[in-house]
C-alpha cells in the first residue's frame, strides 16, 4: 500500500496494490501492520457504508466533537467521489484549509482523515457506495456539521451550490463564521 501524505498534516492518501489476472483483480485495502509500519495505528470500532442514488449528492461537512471524535478511514466500492477534508483544529497552522482527492471504484484509492477535521464528499457518479472505517462510536449527543458551501471556507466541490442534493441537516449546518471548532491544535493526536 502506498502511504502519500496530502498538503495537510495527518491527512493522507491510501493506494492499495491490486493484484489482477483475467477474473478480476484482489486488493488488500486495510492492513494493521501495512499501516503501523507507517507510524499510523488505529483501533477501527464501526464500518460504515453510504449509498448514494443520485451524482451531485454531498454528505457534509460533519465532525463528532471529542471525547467522541473520530478518525476515518474512507473508500468508494462503486462510483466515484470527490472526498473533502478542512483542518478545523485551533491555533493549527492550516487551520481552515481545506483538501480534495477524487476517490473511485477504478483508482482505489482511500482517505485518512484524521479527529479535528470536517469532512465530507460530493458523489460524481450515480450509484455511489462510500465505505468508511472509524475509531470511535456514531454519538447523535457529539454529531455536527458545517455548511459546504461556505465562503469562508472556499471549498471547490466541482458543482453549482443550488444544485446540490442534500440532506435537511446538510441543509440547515451553520456557515463556519457562526460555528465554535471544539477542536484544539495542542491535543491533536
Amino acid at each position: 500500500m502506498d502511504v502519500i501524505k496530502t498538503s495537510l498534516p495527518g491527512v493522507m492518501r491510501l493506494v492499495p496494490r491490486r493484484f489482477g489476472d483475467d477474473r478480476g483483480w484482489f486488493s488488500e485495502v486495510w492492513s494493521q501492520r501495512t499501516l503501523e509500519a507507517s507510524g499510523l495505528s488505529f483501533d477501527w470500532v464501526q464500518d460504515n457504508h453510504s449509498h448514494s442514488v443520485d451524482a451531485g449528492t454531498v454528505r457534509g461537512l460533519h465532525y463528532q466533537a471529542p471525547p467522541m471524535a473520530q478518525t476515518k478511514l474512507v473508500r468508494v466500492a462503486r462510483g466515484a467521489v470527490l472526498d473533502v477534508a478542512v483542518d478545523v483544529r485551533k491555533s493549527s497552522p492550516t487551520y481552515g484549509q481545506w483538501v480534495a482527492e477524487e476517490l473511485s471504484e477504478e483508482n482505489g484509492a482511500q482517505l485518512l482523515v484524521p479527529k479535528g477535521f470536517l469532512h465530507g464528499f460530493v458523489t460524481l457518479t450515480p450509484g455511489t457506495d462510500v465505505l468508511y472505517k472509524v475509531d470511535a462510536f456514531y454519538s447523535g449527543e457529539h454529531d455536527g456539521a458545517v455548511r459546504f458551501d461556505d465562503p469562508d471556507l472556499g471549498v471547490d466541490w466541482g458543482l453549482d451550490p443550488g444544485a446540490a442534493v442534500l440532506s435537511a441537516k446538510d441543509a440547515a449546518a451553520p456557515m463556519f463564521s457562526d460555528w465554535e471548532s471544539p477542536f484544539n491544535w495542542d491535543n491533536a493526536p
